[in-house]
């Protein structure tokens, strides 16, 4: 039986809609039709109290449209292919100002800050509407330029952990006055403020800074500069390092807003860094931590008790980690009111410095084509059997430089004479001088040979002198093999810089025959406790030194010490007066569960009671064969973080020119695209009046019968008007 007339039309203008779909980018509604339409200026309308169609303006919720994250993966985008390579005439940065509207974004904001106040994650939907409305607030006073840095006495937003915290209008002038002028952490809604104008600025400047800087940027971790350094850094003889950390610890407010407007236009948010910037913060007056230390000191001190939401602090393995955190990464910016800003702040000004030595390294480039040094572009040249080899330097070699930055912290290799890096240190001092108004002079940055090891990051760079065997094919097809003789570069964990940290932390005492000392902090630990807090020490040791060629020697170091350490607790504990007795009981790794003189230690009663007497963890690494092995992966050529890598891939996926290339191949091949085939499809139902290919041609052919000359109208009149809005010509087709 034939289908309706009715059914076919349906399927007439579906088939329409496919087409019209696979050749034109779906259009917004208008705007009478839009469920939530809402004025050009929200806040305006907030403020006047002008109504909008489909809801109040005055409600939060009808300002929540977009997911924060893709407005926030539209600026990384729209960021990134700006700063594109390649483009002759690059179109200028995203403007922040309508992003500063967006509610959304702040509620993002709002939620980073709460898991940093609380230590847990709240969901959108999981935020109560008063909070919301706060927010709002929030950002009407900072567009309205109401906003101010550090004032507590109009609360725009309270911290979650302080919901009853009291009115200040309420408060007497002597809470007032001691409101004001108490040292304190940042009031709530500044910590929302800052991590809003991270959201807004990293992506604008992380799609400009250079690859040769590292340290508080996304996926640039300490690693990835030692993996840069081991793979390209063979070559050089001379290095200059060099200290640029007073910049980073009292900054110039002027020269941080001079460096931000370069690349920001938006006035709002070069005001709001700047107030950020030159607001005062209170501090304790010199008196006040004498007194603070005479009142808390007590003869009998409670336990202390958490308050409800705090979040827990780092457990003890942690705090133990952090205590062997590099010079170059001990401390992090902090300035003023900025707070999570003031690392990005930090990059910011430095980046000039980056590009300055970018192009030192382009001047001081003289190649040679008898060298296997690669050359600028990181090509390597000429005999590339062995690339990782470093030849012997002459006057026919490549001269270059190189250069990275962790932080406030560089480091300057040289290939080439002495001189070359004299004259780069001479040429540094003056640009910092007359940039940052740093003196620096020829001790704060010597020149070291690569034979005396260069210290940076807690890896010590140093030379390795090798005899590889070369096989080569000699006239007449014989086959030489011969002993060559040369240099390879080795990045080994600083064994004494290990045992500085381990004796800062008390772990130990002396230098040439460290003795371990007992970690009394985890003295009410249980013995399974305590060794799984120190596994978790030597796992994350472990992995800090991964790309160390000692990493076997270094771990194992720890891993003595460490035990020597638990072992001196347990004695103490248990009293069984010596390691010896420890070790004889526990075993090698303080595995077994000890046993004092009285009997048996309550952990053990426990683990005894339920069957898991061995539960207790020993002690990893005891031997140095079971140290992991040293990672030696090389880092690909033109190595960028995951996240930059998918941005530039996807930025070209989506480019015009990529897309006519991959349609030009199909067709090249044969091959047809399904918007194309269902194109066709459409123009031959609109021709014909039959699906091809189709399986139920019969059924088709019978509904046209019935149609009869309402199919021709059809045809004559709505199909012809569709195909010049969204149906191929036959020409387009060919």
């Amino acid at each position: 039986m034939p289908p309706p007339r009715r059914a076919l039309l349906s399927s007439l203008l579906r088939l329409r809609a496919c087409s019209s779909l696979a050749h034109h980018p779906p259009r917004p509604p208008p705007p009478s039709s839009r469920r939530h339409q809402f004025v050009a200026d929200p806040i305006a309308a907030a403020g006047t109290g002008r109504s909008s169609v489909g809801g109040n303006p005055l409600d939060p919720t009808q300002l929540l449209r977009d997911d924060p994250v893709s407005i926030t993966a539209s600026l990384w985008v729209s960021s990134f292919r700006a700063a594109a390579p390649g483009d002759a005439t690059p179109p200028p940065p995203p403007t922040l100002a309508p992003f500063l509207t967006r509610l959304e974004l702040w509620v993002l904001a709002y939620q980073k800050a709460y898991a940093d106040e609380t230590g847990s994650y709240l969901p959108r939907s999981s935020i109560p509407a008063s909070t919301l409305t706060s927010i709002l607030t929030l950002r009407n006073a900072v567009i309205d330029a109401r906003f101010r840095f550090g004032n507590r006495l109009t609360p725009y937003l309270h911290s979650p952990r302080a919901a009853a915290a009291p009115d200040p209008a309420t408060l007497s002038k002597r809470k007032l006055r001691a409101l004001l002028t108490t040292p304190g952490p940042a009031p709530f809604q500044d910590r929302v403020v800052q991590e809003l104008l991270l959201l807004l600025l990293e992506p604008v400047y992380e799609a400009r800074f250079s690859p040769k800087s590292f340290a508080f940027r996304p996926g640039r971790s300490p690693h990835a500069a030692l993996r840069s350094i081991r793979r390209s850094w063979a070559p050089y003889l001379w290095y200059i390092k060099g200290d640029l950390s007073p910049l980073l610890d009292s900054p110039d407010p002027v020269l941080v807003v001079g460096a931000l407007i370069r690349d920001v236009r938006d006035k709002k948010v070069v005001d709001l860094v700047r107030s950020a910037l030159l607001t005062p913060v209170v501090t304790a007056r010199p008196g006040d931590d004498d007194a603070s230390k005479k009142k808390k000191k007590r003869k009998y001190q409670k336990k202390k008790v958490l308050p409800e939401g705090e979040p827990k602090p780092d457990p003890y393995w942690l705090q133990t980690f952090f205590g062997f955190a590099p010079e170059e990464a001990l401390t992090q910016p902090d300035w003023g009111h900025c707070g999570v800003l003031s690392p990005l702040l930090a990059n910011v000004c430095l980046d000039e410095f980056d590009k300055w030595m970018d192009e030192k390294i382009k001047e001081f480039y003289k190649p040679s084509k008898s060298d296997v040094v690669g050359g600028e572009d990181g090509i390597e040249q000429g005999n590339t059997s062995w690339p990782e080899f470093v030849p012997t330097s002459g006057p026919d070699k490549t001269r270059k430089v190189d250069y990275i930055r962790f932080g406030g912290h560089f480091l300057i290799g040289v290939r080439g004479p002495r001189a070359d890096a004299a004259v780069i240190r001479k040429q540094l001092i003056e640009f910092c001088d007359q940039r940052f108004r740093i003196k620096l002079d020829n001790e704060s940055l010597p020149i070291e040979h690569i034979t005396k090891g260069i210290m940076f990051l807690d890896h010590v760079l140093c030379r390795r002198v090798v005899y590889p065997t070369l096989r080569y094919t000699a006239t007449g097809g014989k086959i030489i093999s011969e002993k060559g003789v040369g240099t390879l570069l080795s990045v080994t964990a600083s064994l004494k810089q290990c045992i500085r940290q381990f004796r800062k932390l008390e772990f130990l005492k002396g230098d040439r025959e460290p003795d371990p000392q007992p970690c009394f902090r985890m003295f009410h630990a249980t013995q399974a406790h305590t060794n799984l807090q120190m596994n978790k020490l030597l796992t994350t040791m472990a992995e800090w030194y991964r790309y160390a060629d000692n990493r076997k020697k270094v771990v194992n170091f720890c891993s003595y010490i460490i035990r020597g350490s638990l072992a001196k607790l347990y004695a103490a504990k248990y009293k069984l007066r010596s390691r010896a007795k420890v070790y004889k009981i526990a075993s090698r790794n303080l595995s077994r569960p000890l046993k004092d003189k009285k009997g048996q230690s309550p952990e053990y009663t426990n683990l005894l009671r339920m069957g898991l007497v061995d539960s207790v963890d020993g002690l990893q690494y005891t031997r140095m064969s079971m140290v992991p092995d040293p990672d030696y992966t090389p880092l690909p050529s033109g190595w960028r973080p995951d996240h930059e890598k998918f941005l530039l891939e996807y930025i070209k996926l989506t480019d015009q020119q990529t897309l006519e290339e991959q349609r030009s191949c199909i067709r090249e091949e044969g091959l047809i695209t399904p918007q194309d085939h269902i194109s066709m499809l459409v123009w031959s139902y609109k021709k014909n009046a039959v699906l091809l290919p189709s399986s139920k041609e019969s059924d088709v052919q019978e509904s046209i019968e019935d149609l009869g000359s309402d199919t021709d109208e059809l045809n004559n009149k709505e199909l012809r008007h569709g195909g010049h809005q969204g149906f191929p010509q036959p020409t387009e087709m060919s």
